[in-house]
């Protein structure tokens, strides 16, 4: 697929066929993902990789938005390192776009799982505890997201969104244009 396909194609994909992925696929997504920019060049994400039924049902419970897990073949947990960069945050989130666009181009769906909580503390402590006990994540990781992959069950909904000019601004930010 041409790059502006993929990101003009790219939907959230919460319902998933009982359809074995190839390791060839998961193998792709994960070099792209390892491809993705950091800051400083630093190893300041990892990736896990879950495809055991029984893993992907216990996952689907680390937040109520995550049940999609229950469908999903495959997920891939993104886990920064707080330790190693400050910018954790940015490398992790930028792999995670990554990922999603190389399972599109695969010819797969994609959900993103935030598991981090930036506004709370309490509920980011509780998720993050739940996936790293489950996939005995050291302490000093932080889990960002798990994100879901499997071929669609039907096409999403076409998106609707925000007028680009409203959200463009050439120069500097000018309010109420």
């Amino acid at each position: 697929m041409e790059f502006n396909d993929v990101v003009r194609s790219r939907r959230e994909t919460t319902s998933f066929l009982n359809q074995r992925i190839s390791d060839e696929i998961i193998e792709e997504i994960l070099e792209t993902a390892w491809l993705a920019p950091t800051g400083n060049n630093l190893p300041s994400r990892e990736f896990i990789v879950v495809n055991e039924r029984m893993m992907l049902d216990h996952l689907a419970n680390t937040t109520p938005y995550v049940q999609w897990l229950k469908q999903a073949n495959y997920a891939i947990v993104i886990t920064g390192r707080p330790s190693i960069s400050k910018y954790w945050l940015q490398d992790s989130s930028i792999a995670s776009g990554f990922i999603w666009l190389a399972a599109v181009n695969a010819g797969l769906g994609c959900a993103f799982g935030a598991v981090f909580n930036a506004v709370d503390e309490i509920e980011s402590k509780q998720r993050e505890t739940y996936v790293k006990e489950a996939l005995n994540i050291p302490d000093d990781r932080r889990v960002l997201a798990i994100l879901g992959l499997g071929y669609a069950k039907e096409k999403p909904n076409k998106k609707n969104l925000p007028n680009k000019n409203e959200i463009t601004y050439y120069h500097s930010f000018r309010s109420g244009v």
